[in-house]
């Protein structure tokens, strides 16, 4: 199958494209740079130049395949609302370029965009949050698109990592060294859902071969590592102090992450799993927080 693969030179991107090319699928990749082209080539995939500020050349790359994989985002949270945006018209000019047609889209969410139970891990049965809760909503314009005569999948990740990256906890680590000190709120019981990136990339695959109809998969791979145990390994590899705050404080200290450093992000992938044939295997979160290359 020949697969066009946005944010394929990202974190995730570059291990869901070494994925799908071992499993002997073609890959046009996305790049908006010479140093991500000639990756993609070193990679043995096709480069497709483009980026999400042109629609236009999404609409050109998805013409060329039997299927995306939508993996593109800003992460700049100084923007957060301008990239939500953005994200929202790339997943609809992908539409239009798959109008009709069958061909599968699988669009990138989060297992925090959705609307889980309180108390709860969340499920692939929640329903996406709303606009009024988040200004990223990639799962709303995804539904669109599925009512357009398109197969649409939705991925959502957890907290994606490997001994170099760890989603918010890399920015959890950047705050650390800023503040000295490495904080958890309250009594740091609540955890967020994690997943290797290995596994997140074969999760890609798996939905990409078996998806028929709308679906919604969860690439959990650990329900919910405790932030307490997060904080505790990252204050010994950065041999900073460690400590609760309080809700009040977690603004003033986490800044715009303080709401997910006091959420509970749990999240269950025992549908996915069943329905993909999907067993994670990689280590977990806390063993590759422990090598601490990336920080």
């Amino acid at each position: 199958m020949r697969v066009f693969v946005t944010g394929a030179t990202g974190f995730v991107g570059t291990a869901v494209v070494r994925e799908l090319l071992g499993a002997g699928h073609q890959v046009l990749g996305m790049s908006r740079s010479e140093a991500g082209a000639a990756a993609l080539k070193d990679a043995g995939a096709e480069v497709h130049r483009g980026d999400l500020e042109h629609p236009d050349t999404l609409k050109e790359g998805a013409s060329q395949a039997d299927a995306v994989i939508h993996l593109a985002f800003n992460h700049d949270f100084s923007k957060f609302a301008q990239n939500s945006d953005v994200e929202r018209r790339a997943i609809d000019a992908l539409g239009d370029a798959l109008a009709g047609t069958k061909k599968l889209l699988l669009v990138t969410s989060g297992t925090g965009m959705a609307s889980a139970e309180a108390g709860q891990p969340g499920t692939e049965d929640d329903a996406p949050v709303g606009p009024g809760a988040s200004p990223r909503t990639p799962e709303q314009p995804a539904q669109a698109v599925a009512q357009r005569g398109v197969r649409v999948g939705i991925v959502r990740l957890p907290q994606v990592h490997d001994p170099r990256k760890a989603g918010l906890v890399s920015f959890m680590t950047a705050t650390a060294r800023e503040k000295g000190l490495v904080a958890y709120v309250g009594d740091g019981q609540n955890g967020w859902a994690a997943a290797h990136v290995s596994d997140v990339a074969r999760l890609y695959r798996l939905a990409l071969e078996k998806t028929a109809g709308f679906a919604r998969y969860h690439a959990v791979g650990e329900e919910g590592v405790r932030l307490r145990d997060i904080a505790e390994v990252l204050g010994h590899g950065l041999k900073l102090p460690v400590r609760s705050i309080s809700p009040e404080e977690a603004s003033g200290h986490f800044g715009w992450m303080a709401h997910f450093a006091a959420m509970d992000g749990r999240a269950s992938s025992a549908k996915t799993r069943q329905t993909l044939g999907w067993t994670p295997t990689g280590p977990g979160l806390i063993e590759d927080l422990q090598t601490l290359e990336w920080v």
